[in-house]
């Protein structure tokens, strides 16, 4: 995706149905204050991962900032003095906070009668013919076959189906190494939800529907389940990304890694790549935390919208995969831009 993007927000929204047809935004600033939490924030954390994508914003407002945050030494005097908080709303579209996180599949470099799915380069065809293949065609006709595109083999047909939807994800091999892939393109075709479709078909309701219940009910029914994934036309491609260590998060929007409990996509119509976002999440594991918006996502979709990365692995797509909560989130401006959004205030 620009980011891990095709990420478990994408899935949700797609079996909701919760695309909503954005309105003009109306701004209003507010004072720290009004932040919710703001005083026990560990506003350090995200002073560091601010200055990690900074430097890419490439505006001379936000360039003199980044300058002055690679000396600041203490970081929430630093967002205090220098950021007003914006808050961002569209009538009559609720807030929504979801999940998103890096797989880890188990692989290996050559194929073995355990690791049988092919992880694939995009062919070059691929990025001529659009829409391309579909994923049925791909993965039944052979047109794959013999022609080195494979990245690596992995053991689980429906992991390599949710590494598609994630956009990226790390591969460990038997001998403990581990490599990186990202995504590369697509075949063109649109993604179609296969737990909208098990809503349909009667295997479950709405509201029963996750990534795992997903993944369980393909692996207990493999035929009906290969079936039903087929159902997503959309295919991913990847390229190894090697130049990003084993201990660094995946590459997201402002080509830089992100960081787990610290980075969130949003929509860059509302709020800019690399702003510091102060969010609050409800539901079951409530969130008051100072994010930075280095990530975008196909299914991120408005002023109130956010997508946070959870981090790497299993438990981080378990926490992920259950995220779907109300809330607020509150843009940090260059308080020059802030005022600017309020033509008519007194500057």
């Amino acid at each position: 995706m620009t980011r891990i993007a095709l990420a478990v927000a994408f899935l949700i929204a797609a079996m909701t149905g919760s695309a909503s047809a954005q309105t003009e935004p109306s701004f209003a600033i507010l004072g720290f204050e009004d932040l919710q939490g703001w005083e026990d924030d560990t506003h350090q954390a995200a002073l560091e991962t601010f200055r990690n994508t900074c430097d890419r914003l490439n505006d001379p407002d936000w360039d003199a900032l980044c300058a002055l945050a690679q000396e600041a030494t203490d970081a929430k005097g630093f967002f205090e003095l220098l950021f007003r908080p914006v808050m961002i709303t569209e009538e009559g579209v609720d807030p929504l906070f979801t999940g998103y996180f890096e797989p880890e599949l188990s692989g290996s470099p050559v194929p073995t009668a355990r690791y049988r799915f092919p992880v694939y380069k995009m062919p070059p065809e691929a990025r001529k013919i659009r829409p391309w293949l579909t994923r049925r065609e791909i993965e039944t006709s052979g047109v794959m076959s013999g022609r080195g595109l494979e990245i690596a083999w992995v053991d689980d047909a429906v992991e390599l189906f949710f590494l598609q939807i994630q956009g990226s994800g790390r591969i460990r091999y038997p001998d403990g190494r581990m490599i990186r892939v990202g995504y590369a393109g697509a075949n063109g075709h649109n993604y179609r939800s296969v737990g909208q479709e098990m809503v349909r078909r009667g295997i479950y309701n709405a509201h029963q529907v996750s990534a795992q219940v997903i993944a369980n009910w393909v692996r207990r029914n493999p035929q009906a389940g290969q079936e039903l994934l087929h159902h997503n036309n959309s295919y991913v491609f990847f390229r190894e990304v090697s130049e990003i260590p084993a201990d660094k998060g995946p590459i997201g929007a402002m080509s830089r890694s992100i960081t787990p409990m610290r980075s969130i996509a949003v929509d860059p119509k509302f709020t800019p790549l690399g702003a510091p976002v102060w969010l609050e999440k409800g539901g079951a594991t409530p969130i008051n935390r100072l994010m930075i918006a280095q990530d975008t996502g196909s299914a991120i979709k408005g002023a109130q919208r956010a997508d946070l990365f959870i981090g790497t692995g299993d438990e981080a797509g378990k926490i992920a995969g259950r995220m779907k909560d109300p809330g607020r989130m509150v843009v940090l401006m260059p308080i020059q831009r802030a005022y600017a959004l309020l033509p008519d205030t007194i500057q």
